[in-house]
């Protein structure tokens, strides 16, 4: 059972981004949305808190209201094995958002995501110093990341 689940603060698109996160992961489910009751915060019957699940990690939606804006301090990675991968991703999550450097994006909420090919830290875990170097500055030119072009830098090609 996974004890840690990130929660994230919306103004008020828990819901829809919820939704947006389910279609862009295999293996991906809304697990359950709450409503405001008498009580509040919100009006009764809106979205307060939507729990939903992105191949097999739990996350919290909260719709918190515009008090707190999502910042590059906090990013989710997506590990990928092959350039399709890498290039899914980033456009579903790019869409609407902004691309920024070295594998990063904002999707349209303002959350910040690194799509990152496996092969990444292989190459600058390698044991070639100067094949490192290579590759950390091909993927410091680079918005979305180019496993082909990684790889030739490392190799010195």
């Amino acid at each position: 059972m996974q004890t840690i689940k990130p929660f994230l603060w919306f103004n008020t698109q828990a819901e829809e981004a919820a939704e947006f996160y389910v279609s862009v992961f295999p293996n991906s489910r809304v697990v359950r949305v709450n409503h405001c009751g008498e009580a509040g915060p919100g009006p009764v019957g809106s979205v307060l808190l939507v729990e939903f699940e992105l191949d097999g990690q739990r996350f919290f939606g909260l719709n918190g209201g515009p008090t707190f804006q999502f910042t590059e301090a906090v990013s989710f990675t997506v590990e990928c094995d092959t350039q399709e991968e890498v290039d899914r991703y980033w456009e579903r999550l790019s869409a609407g958002g902004r691309e920024v450097e070295c594998g990063w994006l904002k999707d349209k909420f303002g959350l910040s995501w690194q799509i990152t090919p496996r092969v990444l830290g292989q190459l600058m875990g390698g044991s070639d110093a100067a094949g490192r170097n290579r590759a950390m500055q091909a993927m410091m030119g680079m918005r979305k990341l180019d496993i082909a072009a990684l790889q030739k830098a490392y190799d010195g090609r």
